[in-house]
């Protein structure tokens, strides 16, 4: 019975046009200062304490709640939001360090109904399964590709001192780009598919196949002869 009201609460918040983010009063905020911010586009000003993180002023004051917050030290990767084109850990960053800076969260990702291809992917290869993480898994991928496009570098390049314009990337690459990105349901195999196949535009065989009906007969017949011989 509770479950079906807070469902309906949701519902009725959502028909009002979404979650109302209270908004304290500058003098009742410590050490308060203004910052002005493009995020997702949009020139946003907000009042800050100088000790807020950029992470909870994206979802306690701004109410973009698709940044997630997960272990809050800069070690799991959920938070991971872009800032003027470069990926960066939203719960160790000061709101007030991002004055005139472009951010980009998971909301602003897609454009309009139209996802982003890495979006696609996600779902395409399954890249995220709990889906706690993948807000920051799908941010780091994007940027990751425009760090390649880039022809930046990372630990396991094979020569760092030959900076391209473009860099193909391999599997240990994007592993390596992605290691700050943790997934515990283990779906990173599935994640460096996706990336792999945006970064490269080739579609990625596939790894499995529906069982057919002779598999589950054959299936059946190893069953009852292990029982047998258990017997």
């Amino acid at each position: 019975m509770l479950a079906l009201q807070v469902l309906a609460n949701q519902d009725a918040i959502a028909a009002e046009g979404g979650f109302e983010i209270p908004t304290p009063k500058p003098e009742a905020l410590e050490n308060a200062v203004k910052v002005a911010m493009r995020i997702n586009g949009k020139r946003t000003e907000v009042d800050v304490d100088s000790r807020m993180t950029l992470l909870d002023t994206l979802r306690e004051r701004l109410g973009l709640t698709g940044s997630k917050k997960g272990c809050d030290h800069g070690q799991c990767g959920a938070c991971t939001v872009i800032v003027d084109g470069e990926r960066v850990l939203s719960c160790l960053t000061l709101a007030a360090t991002c004055e005139d800076t472009d951010v980009t969260t998971i909301e602003g990702i897609a454009s309009g109904d139209k996802l982003h291809p890495i979006q696609e992917a996600f779902v395409k290869y399954d890249g995220f399964q709990c889906g706690y993480c993948t807000p920051g898994q799908i941010c780091s991928s994007v940027a990751l590709l425009d760090e390649a496009k880039n022809g930046e570098v990372s630990h396991v390049s094979e020569n760092i001192s030959a900076k391209t314009r473009a860099k193909m990337l391999s599997d240990d690459e994007i592993r390596e780009r992605m290691s700050g990105n943790l997934c515990r349901c283990g779906a990173y195999p599935n994640i460096v598919k996706a990336i792999k196949e945006v970064h490269r535009g080739e579609e990625t065989a596939a790894t499995w196949n529906f069982a057919t009906q002779n598999d589950a007969m054959a299936g059946n017949s190893s069953k009852e002869d292990a029982e047998n011989e258990t017997v």
